[in-house]
């Protein structure tokens, strides 16, 4: 798949030897089905693809020897690997990113739409910060998610729907903007 991003995330490996396994962020398709009563159903086609924000990040009370223990290269940036982001992407992203048109999705500002809510693993409501942009990339629909970590408090921003972004990219309008 010829994307303008990583398509092959390579895994990282800790100083301890211990090998995190990356595919789950390779990039894939995702068919969206609009069901409209009385009209033909719809489908929009997108190609995913992740950044390395959504498993990386550097932290302030980091020192510099452990930035570079963590450093994970990728072609546009190297930045330290979190085994938090890595794990909530694990569990959730990819879910989430298959169900965007059953998600909240908010305007996350600089042209950027984002999902905000998840329910953890004992049905707890978690903030999961994951930011993403759609485009048109080689005459195909893209969908590049941005970043994806935990907030504390639930961000804010106007809410839109996905078949609304999807219908827009798809017809050439302007994307939604609040």
């Amino acid at each position: 798949m010829k994307i303008g991003e990583v398509s092959k995330w390579h895994p990282f490996v800790d100083s301890e030897g211990t090998v995190w396994d990356l595919s789950f962020l390779d990039a894939h398709e995702a068919i969206f089905t609009h069901k409209c009563e009385g009209k033909k159903d719809r489908d929009y086609k997108f190609i995913v693809s992740y950044s390395s924000h959504c498993f990386c990040k550097d932290y302030p009370e980091q020192t510099e020897l452990e930035k570079q223990r963590l450093m994970y290269p990728s072609p546009r940036e190297s930045r330290p690997f979190c085994k938090r982001r890595y794990l909530l992407a694990q569990r959730y992203l990819k879910n989430i990113i298959l169900t965007l048109d059953k998600q909240r999705i908010i305007h996350a500002g600089y042209g950027s739409y984002a999902v905000l809510e998840v329910l953890d693993e004992e049905s707890r409501s978690i903030y999961y910060h994951v930011p993403f942009k759609v485009f048109r990339e080689n005459k195909k629909f893209r969908l590049h998610i941005t970043s994806a970590y935990p907030v504390m408090e639930k961000p804010g921003g106007k809410k839109v729907g996905f078949y609304v972004i999807a219908y827009n990219l798809a017809h050439n309008k302007p994307l939604p903007h609040p």
